[in-house]
């Protein structure tokens, strides 16, 4: 028999422009997770309700399959999933929206093809570039700053922009703010104190022993800071 086929579900109603954030971000990152489904299965179940999926190497079979069900399960437990950098794939699976670097297409050309009812999100790494995307006609959903502290995520990662940077972000926009890179959830209340509403977490939960417990136990963190 063939491989089951794994169609995307309806699509959530369109989004308000100012939506609201979940304070925990989590990224799949497949660089990271050795099982990338069952990771996915574990941060669902641990309450995680923002799930990006990012993949840097090239498009096979096997990824689009594995990115096609982290969707699925992110629709029937009721979480927004995000597709990083692939604005194709993000379409093809029908996610919730995309996530862009400076070096993607530009946010007004995706805007374009994903249409008014889909979330865009923007990587920024100093306030010049937070302001450029708060002002984008591309009506950019929510803009990312960082890395914040020291990140293994990214080979060539930007210069560190550490609390104060997240400061100069929250002031230079009024768009949801999520601080991304080497946050932990020993750092996690000082990155809200400093003004981000959610915050990008990777190695800090995929490379738990017990990742659905990590993301409870974070998820619960958030919720009383």
């Amino acid at each position: 028999m063939g491989q089951p086929q794994h169609l995307p579900l309806p699509p959530h109603p369109p989004l308000p422009r100012q939506f609201q954030l979940p304070s925990l971000y989590a990224i799949l990152d497949t660089q990271v997770a050795a099982h990338p489904i069952e990771t996915a299965e574990a941060l669902l179940r641990g309450g995680i309700k923002l799930l990006q999926y990012r993949h840097k190497g090239p498009l096979t079979r096997k990824r689009w399959e594995e990115c096609s069900q982290v969707a699925d399960f992110s629709r029937k437990s009721g979480a927004l999933f995000i597709v990083n950098d692939r604005l194709d794939l993000a379409l093809m699976t029908n996610a919730d929206g995309v996530h862009l670097g400076q070096d993607d297409i530009p946010p007004e050309a995706a805007r374009k093809l994903l249409g008014p009812g889909k979330i865009i999100g923007v990587s920024t790494h100093h306030p010049a570039q937070t302001a450029a995307a708060d002002a984008s006609p591309a009506k950019v959903d929510y803009i990312a700053i960082g890395p914040v502290f020291e990140t293994r995520s990214k080979a060539d990662p930007d210069a560190v922009v550490g609390l104060n940077g997240v400061s100069a972000a929250r002031r230079a926009t009024s768009k949801p703010l999520v601080a991304i890179g080497g946050i932990t959830r020993e750092t996690a209340v000082s990155v809200i104190g400093a003004g981000a509403d959610s915050m990008a977490v990777i190695r800090d939960l995929l490379t738990a022993k017990d990742v659905e417990a990590s993301a409870r136990e974070f998820v619960e963190l958030l919720a009383r800071s």
